[in-house]
């Protein structure tokens, strides 16, 4: 076993290495900080962490909550790493936050030789059970992983719940929300747990039934008022029923009992702002830029975010403040040079400067074509910058760009309507026509893929061609017709199966009484029967 101690006190590192020598652990490392612990983690993997929960925040690093949230979520530490949070505070919201992460254990100091060992041993225990099905997960096959999850269930009754909870989420992975709703709907007839009543909303939440899920919650609230990922979903629930304030309410309450979420902090600075409180969202986003200072992962879009926020409040000198952290604390870089001229331009257009506002926005839109990461609301945000400055051409090879990127979320109808938005029918037009082109070219190039045999590249292009415009009807009976002719002719594959199933449904959506819906429907089914596969 190697062991990662993360611990700014010399003394308790010792201590921790001597517990871990008692219990025939030898092979251990240091890191003082969150810095040095992420250096460690980024060249070699651990199969245990301890770490403090106290990194001395305030001049040497995050804590240990900041830290985890970090590893996670830039996948630093694989599913099978055992991380344990150490703590001697009994600090409810900080226990809160660390729980809610869900570490393997967390141990409240002073501790013995037999505690820590007895937790360890636990833990290795459970995670020798679940790691074939780690495995699967690393590897993306998430079908073989349900299908593991469900012996599992069979050879380890004692972790039956947990196998279960797995493949639910799984399922809810893979859209699968009836197969998930069906695994939970089980389980909360014989165990109610709060962690079951929240997978069962989820599920009922991706088949938009608001109304159920926000009563749902609810009621798991009066319960459990201190379970925060209720009031996550709680919040997005609002928000897709378009109750924004609702929602900001919501996640100003889950902010009051764990405020050291940083991503929660970051939602709910934007939903403030969209709501017109820019109070709250200055007080939002002044926690996210000062809790993720000192992450090895600071994003320049936080500070971009408060400028704009202090900005519409007409805090100039504050605002040129934060821009100025930023030139100052952040290491140079396309994506920090993107967010200072965006964050410049704002200021400069304040003062009523134009020119210099547009000539930052020159830059902004020179530094996006090098920079990776930057959320797609920043990047639209910068093209109708880039309009309101009669920036035309830099407006239009943002967006052309946008729509193009492979993990683009913006479509063709989008993109088009930002423009009309801002009263410029003729760029809006230009830019349209030269989506329908692009894709009308790939549509010619999956039917020249198909005529030659090659059934997979006609797929991906249709993919991509669809991708630009999603609720294009001969688009979608081309892919559904691509899919079914690979299926048939290469055998049989689970995600183009549900690739074809999402189209079916988009197309019964917008034209449930097309007269190619049904034909495709019963070639799908013939489909199934040919490979056994049960409809």
């Amino acid at each position: 076993m190697s062991v990662l101690i993360i611990d700014p006190n010399p003394s308790m590192r010792g201590n921790l290495h001597n517990m871990l020598t008692q219990a025939s652990i030898t092979k251990a490392e240091y890191a003082v900080n969150s810095a040095s612990a992420i250096k460690l983690l980024a060249k070699k993997p651990f199969d245990i962490i301890l770490c403090e929960y106290d990194l001395g925040s305030g001049t040497d690093g995050q804590d240990g909550q900041q830290l985890l949230e970090d590893l996670r979520h830039h996948k630093l530490i694989g599913l099978w790493t055992i991380f344990i949070m150490l703590t001697s505070e009994a600090v409810h919201s900080k226990v809160v936050s660390a729980a809610e992460l869900s570490p393997s254990d967390y141990i409240l100091k002073p501790f013995t030789v037999d505690v820590l060992s007895g937790r360890i041993a636990r833990a290795i225990e459970r995670r020798a059970i679940f790691l074939p099905t780690y495995q699967l997960l690393e590897k993306g096959k998430l079908r073989e992983a349900v299908a593991s999850c469900s012996e599992a269930e069979l050879r380890h009754p004692r972790l039956a719940a947990d196998f279960a909870r797995l493949r639910a989420e799984l399922h809810l992975e893979l859209g699968e929300w009836r197969e998930a709703e069906t695994i939970y709907t089980h389980m909360l007839q014989a165990r109610p747990m709060a962690w079951v009543h929240l997978g069962l909303a989820r599920t009922l939440f991706e088949q938009q039934r608001h109304e159920e899920v926000a009563q749902s919650l609810s009621e798991l609230l009066e319960q459990y008022p201190r379970f925060m990922a209720a009031y996550d979903l709680l919040a997005q629930n609002h928000e897709a029923m378009g109750q924004q304030l609702q929602a900001k309410k919501i996640l100003e309450d889950a902010v009051a009992i764990s405020p050291h979420m940083v991503r929660r902090l970051r939602r709910l600075g934007g939903m403030a702002f969209d709501t017109g409180d820019i109070g709250a969202a200055e007080r939002a986003y002044k926690q996210v830029v000062t809790k993720a200072k000192y992450s090895e992962f600071r994003d320049p879009e936080d500070h971009v975010n408060l400028v704009r926020t202090l900005v519409k409040k007409g805090d100039g000198p504050q605002a040129s403040g934060v821009l100025r952290d930023m030139e100052r604390s952040l290491r140079s870089g396309p994506n920090v040079e993107a967010c200072r001229a965006i964050s410049a331009a704002m200021l400069h257009e304040m003062t009523g400067n134009d020119i210099a506002a547009a000539s930052e926005l020159q830059q902004a839109a020179a530094a996006v074509q090098g920079a990776r990461g930057l959320s797609t609301q920043l990047k639209v945000g910068l093209v109708q910058s880039c309009l309101k400055n009669n920036l035309d051409d830099a407006a239009s090879e943002l967006m052309m760009k946008l729509v193009n990127e492979a993990d683009s979320e913006v479509t063709m109808e989008q993109a088009v309507d930002v423009f009309e938005k801002a009263g410029r029918h003729d760029l809006a037009q230009g830019l349209g026509q030269q989506l329908k082109n692009q894709v009308q070219e790939l549509l010619q190039e999956a039917a020249g893929k198909t005529e030659s045999g090659e059934l997979k590249g006609a797929v991906f292009m249709l993919r991509q061609a669809l991708r630009r415009t999603p609720g294009n009807l001969p688009v979608l009976f081309a892919s559904s017709e691509a899919v079914l002719r690979q299926l048939n002719m290469l055998g049989w594959e689970a995600t183009l199966a549900e690739q074809l199933q999402n189209h079916l449904h988009t197309i019964r959506k917008i034209d449930p009484k097309h007269p190619k819906l049904e034909s495709l429907r019963m070639q799908y089914e013939a489909t199934q029967h040919k490979y056994g596969i049960a409809t």
